[in-house]
């Protein structure tokens, strides 16, 4: 009896052994059918998942353009913003610079052109100066170097224009005005050969003096002095240039000037 239990036993397990591979392999086998329908469903929904996951994705991606979009559109309106403002500034800077610029011109101009004008008007002073000691000298050279015609000439010349009227209606006498003629009479023969309208002269170069302040020539030996002062209406050089002659006219002598024949200054003869 025993041994027929142990050999039951035996049996037994050798049909368990067998049996239990064949089921752990009959269930893998069933899970491996289950698992692809599993996974195809999985599949199957696999495509609206990610269609789903897909639109938040679109979309953020294109508000991120427009942030992107808008971020460089302000970006590039700042830069412009301070592209311009860099403008003024550097435009005004430059017109800033270039009034000063012109002020220091202007005013250096002005410094100089004063300046200048000081210079000028000292170095006139200093020509002029230069002139009248270089005419003082000449003066001085000329005066020493003046043969004794041309000092008798100056000493004509002064005799001759302190003597000249202002006013000769009033400044003149006739010989019947100061009580008649009582100097030397000239011979006729003497007279008729070398005096009266026909016998002009110069007086320019003839024998000359001063005698009581009044010019005094001498002329074919006879000495000749006015007492009259000139018309101021003759030329101040006339004693050298104009011809002149002597007459006897109204009880006297008179000297007349060839270009103002209406007018004779008294004159004295003596020898």
């Amino acid at each position: 009896m025993k041994i027929i239990g142990i050999t039951s036993t035996a049996i037994l397990s050798l049909l368990l052994g067998i049996a239990a591979p064949a089921y752990a392999q009959h269930d893998e086998q069933g899970e491996k059918q289950d698992h692809p329908q599993q996974q195809g469903a999985h599949e199957q929904g696999k495509p609206e998942q990610q269609h789903a996951q897909q639109q938040p994705e679109h979309a953020q991606q294109q508000e991120k353009q427009e942030q992107q979009a808008q971020h460089s559109q302000q970006q590039a309106q700042q830069k412009q913003e301070q592209q311009t403002q860099r403008n003024q500034q550097q435009a005004q800077q430059k017109q800033q610079q270039q009034a000063q610029h012109n002020q220091q011109q202007a005013q250096q101009k002005q410094e100089q052109q004063v300046q200048h004008n000081q210079q000028q008007t000292q170095h006139n002073q200093q020509q002029a100066q230069q002139n009248q000691e270089k005419a003082r000298y000449n003066q001085r050279q000329a005066q020493q170097k003046q043969p004794p015609q041309r000092t008798e000439q100056r000493i004509q010349q002064s005799a001759w224009q302190e003597h000249r009227s202002q006013n000769w209606q009033s400044d003149h006498r006739t010989w019947d005005q100061r009580g008649g003629y009582r100097g030397y009479r000239i011979p006729d023969d003497r007279y008729r050969g070398y005096f009266g309208p026909s016998h002009e002269f110069r007086i320019y170069g003839l024998p000359f003096l001063v005698v009581g302040g009044y010019p005094r020539f001498q002329y074919q030996g006879y000495w000749i002095s006015t007492v009259d002062p000139w018309p101021e209406a003759w030329g101040n050089d006339w004693y050298d240039n104009d011809d002149v002659y002597v007459n006897y006219v109204d009880n006297g002598y008179y000297l007349y000037n060839r270009n103002y024949p209406s007018q004779g200054i008294a004159i004295n003869i003596t020898l």
